[in-house]
């Protein structure tokens, strides 16, 4: 679905690196066919697991007694969980569990996420939560806003109206910010890092919007760049784009303590405070790139 608009994108990526020539612009054009072709389209769509957990030592009618929290997933594909071909592998059932397991109560889970959605298609996925607004939500959205050119501005404005309604209701939401698209390795440069600026730019807007309507706000990108990075066979599905099993696993770990905090429950080590600038955006700054050229240089000499 993304890969399908990196053509789409590339166009504006030509304009945001300034005065590019045609060679250039073919270049980018052609990287985003080649993208297209390596990605492929999905194949069937996520699975549906919606229902109760609970934790495994009630056993029985052991917890009938006990009202669910009522838990809401929202957003795109990696919300739905797309890709994974088991039904407890889906990231809201792997939460849903952990939140029973955590809480030690039963946790009723409904997923409205919609697999291409941008944060445009929010609010739709809003009204239908608020019909009978659930205690908990999580939100993932982010890398179809910036496939499909939505201005910064106009996603992190609706994500935040979003939120916004959610709280007001007396829902505690947590949202996963924007991941970095540069660890999509089919995407060839200088492609790649164009949508790598993009997705971290949103990222960082989308955590500040959340904040600022009341919400919690996980950055991704900074905390599952470098794993992706480094495990790119485990960690990405088959069509190398969308996460595997245990890339889903993994930023389902991520997010319970702060879904867990949202909520007062959280009873662990204290949650860590998000980065206030992206560990990869701040690995290019010019500075921190001649700072490290000068510390192997000097490495190099003292070797010797």
């Amino acid at each position: 679905m993304i890969a399908a608009r990196l053509l789409r994108l590339a166009a504006v990526g030509t304009a945001s690196v300034g005065g590019l020539s045609g060679a250039a612009y073919g270049l980018l054009n052609e990287q985003s066919r080649y993208a297209r072709r390596v990605i492929g389209p999905p194949g069937n769509g996520p699975l549906n697991a919606d229902g109760t957990y609970c934790p495994e030592h009630f056993g029985g009618g052991a917890g009938a007694a006990i009202p669910p929290l009522e838990f809401a997933v929202l957003g795109d594909s990696s919300a739905a969980g797309l890709g994974v071909e088991v039904a407890t592998e889906l990231p809201g059932v792997r939460l849903a569990s952990g939140l029973s397991e955590e809480l030690e109560r039963p946790v009723l889970l409904r997923t409205h996420a919609v697999v291409g959605s941008t944060t445009r298609g929010l609010e739709a996925q809003i009204d239908e939560v608020l019909r009978r607004p659930p205690r908990l939500a999580l939100v993932l959205i982010g890398a179809n806003d910036v496939t499909t050119r939505i201005p910064v501005s106009a996603s992190t404005g609706l994500l935040e109206q979003g939120v916004a309604r959610l709280t007001e209701e007396g829902v505690a939401v947590v949202v996963g910010t924007c991941p970095d698209l540069g660890v999509v390795r089919p995407i060839p440069q200088p492609l790649r890092s164009v949508v790598r600026r993009r997705s971290l730019t949103l990222a960082t807007e989308q955590r500040r919007a959340v904040e600022r309507s009341g919400g919690h706000a996980v950055p991704l990108a900074d905390l599952l760049s470098p794993e992706f990075l480094t495990r790119p066979v485990e960690l990405f599905g088959p069509d190398r784009f969308h996460p595997s099993a245990a890339g889903y696993e993994m930023a389902a770990e991520l997010l319970l303590p702060t879904l867990c905090d949202a909520i007062g429950a959280w009873a662990g080590v204290p949650v860590p405070k998000a980065p206030a600038r992206s560990a990869a955006v701040e690995a290019r700054r010019p500075t921190r790139r001649f700072v490290a050229r000068l510390n192997l240089r000097w490495g190099h000499r003292a070797e010797n």
